[in-house]
C-alpha cells in the first residue's frame, strides 16, 4: 500500500462522535426591541439552544465536570439578558453564541431567539444562527 493510500485510509477510519446538549423552550422576560413600547417594558422571549460537543475518548465518570452543564449555560443566558436593553434579536443571538463558545469543548452552537406575541397572527418571530469554532 502506498503512503498516500495509507493516510487516506487512516483518515477515513478516524471518527468524531458528537453529543448534542440542548435547551428547549426557555422563556425569559427581556428588554429587547427598537420600538418605544419595547424599550419601556420587558417582553417574553423564547430561547432554544443546541450545542455540539465532541465525545471524549475516555469514558464519562458520572461527574458534572465531564460534561457541559446546561444549568451554567442558562445562567449565562440570564446574565446576558439581565445586563440591559438590547435592540435586536440578532445581537442577542450573537452575544449568546459568543458566550457559549467560550467553553472550548463546544464545537458548534445553534441559537434560536423568538419574540412572542409580537405579530397578531404569528406565534413568534425571530432568528436562528449557527456558529462554529474555527480550529
Amino acid at each position: 500500500m502506498s503512503t498516500s493510500n495509507h493516510v487516506q485510509n487512516t483518515q477515513r477510519k478516524e471518527k468524531l462522535n458528537i453529543r448534542h446538549v440542548f435547551i428547549r423552550e426557555l422563556v425569559l422576560p427581556a428588554l429587547i426591541g427598537i420600538h418605544k413600547h419595547e424599550k419601556n417594558g420587558k417582553q417574553n422571549i423564547r430561547v432554544n439552544l443546541d450545542m455540539a460537543v465532541p465525545e471524549a475518548s475516555a469514558s464519562i465518570k458520572d461527574r458534572l465536570s465531564d460534561v457541559v452543564c446546561y444549568e451554567n449555560v442558562v445562567e449565562k443566558i440570564r446574565a446576558i439578558i439581565d445586563a440591559g436593553h438590547i435592540n435586536l434579536v440578532e445581537t442577542l443571538a450573537e452575544n449568546i453564541a459568543e458566550s457559549i463558545l467560550e467553553d472550548k469543548r463546544i464545537l458548534e452552537v445553534k441559537v434560536r431567539i423568538e419574540k412572542l406575541d409580537i405579530i397578531t397572527d404569528a406565534t413568534s418571530v425571530g432568528i436562528e444562527i449557527i456558529r462554529k469554532r474555527l480550529r
